[in-house]
């Protein structure tokens, strides 16, 4: 199994380049790494086994494949190939579906680190391959936009760096465990660096102008997989080490909260869906034990929502209540809003129920007004008003079969915690369902509020790292 990981890692930047070689197999060469990957992790849940792999051994440098790593895995195998189905009969060039599956691969590369020097070269990597995604364009937002990101990337690695070399020093060794013995100020520089990339709470707010401004596709990656690669290492601490848990719960918390107060009041569709993948993956830090399954369950959602996104007639929900959608895209749309919210039969139902159960005492009302929240945020999507039409419009056959994909994924994966359907389980998200839905009919939808974007500019973001910086140094002191 060793062996088959090192060339499962390699192949996806061996191919890359080859795509650019062979430009008339980018689409099929892409594809089938996103296929090789799928299968690698169902290999994972097959086995049920831990695999620990040592290289470099004076440096510390591990990889850890277990259970938590699949789920993030097939994730990452899932949303690449519903993306590369989308775009197939696009005119995208070779050096979209190379950067697409350089991506995977860093990406991929992320979610096996178990130390701070092999991570930083995956995020550093797919820092650089999803800039060069979002900058596809090559139009003048396009490139600013990427521009943004990739400085806001690079200077939070330039803090994170510093805190690996304080690890190292401390412990002769870049391994995750090493945070246990190493200074205050260690943790906290490579936490900074982790939140800003995975877009944990105020560190966040570079999300959805990214998000919202890259293309379809590339807006379903970066949402459904890439800020996850700044999760995962938070997730695999807290399950590593007592006294880092409690600092990713209260993040998980307080992220899940603020990404919810922005995504209700938002008039945009994807900025409300870059803000709701703000407070998701709060819930995911939320309860460690089992965010791998909720990674997995917002990963096809937010991607099929990013994805119809694409498609809409407007991203202003004012002009989409005065615009009927069309059936079909309505159906999609509403199954993936569903899910997130927490309605039965699909997997967002058992990740919820889940995680809820996971939960500390202390978190029980936060995360529960969080999850109404996000009922409030989708009863946006559900009720927008649709009718049967026989216009196309822009919806393709690659569109479909992603939504099958994707969608499909999502009743699928609802196996995963069958035990999830007893009478209370299913009770309760119906409950709170009702009560979202009933807050967004009588209030919110009426609500005209409008919170300030200066947050968002680029000189605030890197401010902001520096209050972080306090933030998690006083909670590690402490």
């Amino acid at each position: 199994m060793t062996n088959i990981t090192i060339a499962w890692m390699a192949l996806p930047f061996f191919l890359g380049f080859v795509i650019y070689l062979l430009p008339k197999l980018d689409r099929f060469l892409a594809l089938g790494i996103a296929l090789v990957s799928a299968n690698y992790a169902l290999a994972i849940f097959s086995t049920q086994s831990l695999l620990n792999i040592q290289l470099l051994d004076n440096f510390g440098v591990t990889l850890t494949i277990d259970q938590l790593s699949a789920f993030f895995i097939i994730t990452n195998a899932i949303v690449t190939t519903a993306v590369i189905i989308y775009t197939w009969s696009s005119e995208k060039t070779a050096f979209f579906y190379m950067q697409v599956v350089i991506l995977h691969g860093s990406v991929n590369s992320a979610f096996i680190c178990a130390d701070f020097i092999s991570l930083y070269v995956a995020l550093e990597v797919i820092s650089i391959a999803a800039f060069l995604l979002i900058t596809y364009p090559r139009t003048d937002r396009s490139i600013w936009v990427g521009l943004r990101y990739l400085f806001v990337s690079n200077t939070t690695m330039l803090f994170y760096l510093v805190g690996a070399v304080l690890v190292y020093k401390a412990n002769n060794s870049f391994s995750f465990t090493g945070l246990s013995g190493s200074p205050p100020e260690a943790i906290a520089l490579i936490f900074l660096g982790l939140l800003v990339k995975g877009g944990i709470f105020v560190s966040g707010f570079w999300l959805p102008l990214t998000h919202s401004e890259s293309q379809s596709q590339v807006s379903a990656m970066l949402s459904g997989v890439v800020v996850k690669s700044g999760v995962f290492p938070l997730v695999r601490c807290a399950l590593l080490l007592e006294e880092i848990d409690p600092i990713v719960r209260i993040f998980g918390v307080a992220t899940a909260l603020l990404g919810v107060g922005y995504a209700i009041v938002e008039k945009d569709t994807k900025r409300t869906l870059a803000f709701s993948t703000i407070s998701q993956l709060g819930f995911i830090m939320a309860a460690p034990e089992v965010g791998g399954f909720y990674a997995l369950t917002h990963g096809l959602v937010k991607s099929a929502l990013f994805l119809i996104s694409g498609i809409l007639p407007s991203r202003n929900f004012k002009e989409l209540r005065d615009q009927p959608l069309n059936n079909s895209i309505w159906i999609a749309l509403a199954i993936a809003s569903f899910s997130i919210s927490g309605f039965p039969l699909l997997s967002g139902f058992g990740a919820k129920i889940l995680t809820s159960k996971n939960l500390l005492p202390w978190q029980v009302v936060a995360m529960n007004v969080a999850t109404v929240g996000t009922t409030i945020i989708f009863a946006k999507f559900i009720f927008l008003p649709h009718k049967k039409s026989e216009e196309k419009g822009k919806a393709t056959s690659g569109f479909w079969w992603a939504m099958v994909i994707l969608l499909g994924g999502l009743i699928v994966a609802n196996a995963v915690y069958y035990q999830a359907y007893t009478l209370s389980n299913i009770l309760k998200p119906l409950v709170t369902i009702s009560i979202g839905w009933l807050a967004y009919l009588f209030i919110f939808r009426k609500l005209i509020l409008k919170l300030p974007r200066a947050v968002e500019k680029f000189d605030h973001l890197i401010g902001v790292m520096s209050l972080m910086l306090i933030i998690v140094f006083w909670m590690v002191q402490i």
